[in-house]
């Protein structure tokens, strides 16, 4: 959400904000709403006002025996209370469209996000790692996965589209995986593990941004609940409606949980393969922190993420996105993208970003700066550290052996039970 004052005092900057984002102006309809708006807001306060004076009024008027007075003033007190209703009315429904309008613009890019309408204009900010060479044509997952436990058929017999069953191996590593990127995250870069609901009500998602603009992204329940998109929703929305009274550091959250997405605005996309999943598992990474701490703290997210794959030896490009790709919530992100030798190319596996306060407004989380009365908005942040099926897939693709096995990397050995290999079985 918008601060409307901003918007007020410099409706040309706000407007040009979005223009970088291929928004078309809309400042002046904000603002005519807004004027409009508190126009009836002090005719109402007038109203109220002069209502109270008259109601006292005709105690004194009564008082003094001036009858005449006294059934003026009541006549006067009863129109206004007859009117204030369609004012209150009125006032509610223009506050409606404001913020209903407010709800649906995006987030101003910071200024250092260059300008661009798609990933094609995306930015490399470094890269880590060397892609290994292959004495053989490596495969793509979704050609090595079947004999090692990477079961479409049987995912799409159940559920449909989008849906995989995983057996035996295949879904001991994907736990390792999962297990190990929450241990990274708690015991090395301090964020405290949570296990979140994955229902929440529309609020939350309102609150984190994917209300109302892409209701059709995610799965609704029959009691009018929503199926998480991602964890970031559940522990954003932890501070909501909160004052923090100490945020001298930042409030740091993981959680490995599963995730919904109906895809719909994906349609045809990775339709092969386990990338783009209807259900998948993710460690996500929130941040709350003070407005002044916030690019420490996305350096800090993005180093969390980037670890992860340094330890799994997963060649990776760190991506600041253009104006055009960033998502709806976003202020500044880094997309890190793995290397996939079996596609040949660089995929998005985890997606950092810095929000400033746009969330904190339409949840209402607020903290109390130190020796200050007043409170003001966090800024949040949030990223994944990391998508744990398309680390799979990283993983299945760039320790694929000849014979179509794949190799446990080192760093998953604790976690495999002694599986060192995934192996092909009839």
């Amino acid at each position: 959400m918008h601060d409307i004052r901003l918007i007020r005092n410099d409706p040309k900057s706000f407007d040009a904000a979005l223009e970088r984002r291929g928004v078309a102006p809309v400042a002046g309809e904000i603002l005519a709403l807004d004027e409009e708006k508190r126009a009836i807001s002090t005719r109402m306060q007038e109203a109220q006002n002069r209502r109270n004076e008259a109601s006292k009024a005709i105690g004194q008027a009564m008082a003094k025996g001036d009858k005449d007075t006294a059934e003026a003033l009541k006549a006067e007190v009863a129109e206004i209370k007859q009117a204030l209703p369609a004012l209150e009315e009125q006032d509610r429904e223009l506050s409606r469209k404001l913020d209903d309008l407010l709800a649906t613009i995006p987030n101003l890019p910071a200024e250092d996000v260059p300008l661009g309408e798609d990933e094609n204009n995306n930015q490399q900010a470094s890269r880590w790692g060397d892609p290994r060479n292959f004495d053989f044509d490596p495969k793509e997952h979704a050609d090595l996965g079947p004999a090692l436990g990477m079961d479409f058929e049987t995912g799409a017999k159940i559920s449909g589209a989008r849906f995989t069953f995983l057996r035996g191996q295949m879904a001991r590593l994907e736990r390792a995986l999962g297990q190990f990127m929450l241990d990274r995250q708690t015991t090395e870069r301090g964020y405290t593990e949570c296990n979140p609901p994955l229902l929440v009500r529309e609020e939350s998602l309102y609150g984190t941004g994917q209300l109302p603009k892409f209701a059709e992204d995610n799965f609704r329940t029959t009691d009018d609940r929503w199926l998480i998109p991602t964890a970031e929703v559940s522990l954003t929305n932890a501070v909501r409606e909160e004052i923090i009274d100490d945020l001298a550091q930042p409030l740091r959250m993981t959680a490995l949980t599963p995730c919904f997405r109906s895809e719909a605005g994906a349609a045809g996309k990775d339709t092969r393969g386990y990338i783009r999943q209807h259900q998948f598992q993710k460690v996500e990474l929130v941040s709350i922190c003070a407005p002044e701490d916030w690019e420490s703290e996305h350096e800090h997210m993005v180093r969390s993420a980037e670890l992860i794959l340094e330890a799994l030896h997963l060649p990776y490009r760190k991506m600041l996105l253009c104006t055009g790709d960033m998502g709806f919530g976003a202020r500044k992100t880094y997309d890190l993208e793995v290397w996939l030798p079996g596609q040949g190319a660089y995929r998005e596996i985890s997606s950092i970003s810095w929000c400033g306060d746009f969330q904190a407004r339409r949840m209402n989380a607020r903290y109390r700066p130190e020796g200050e009365k007043k409170t003001a908005f966090v800024h949040t942040l949030n990223g994944s550290g990391l998508a744990v099926g398309r680390t799979l897939v990283a993983v299945l693709e760039n320790y694929q052996n000849a014979d179509g096995s794949v190799t446990v990397p080192d760093a998953l050995l604790p976690y495999t039970g002694g599986m060192t290999k995934l192996e092909p079985v009839a």
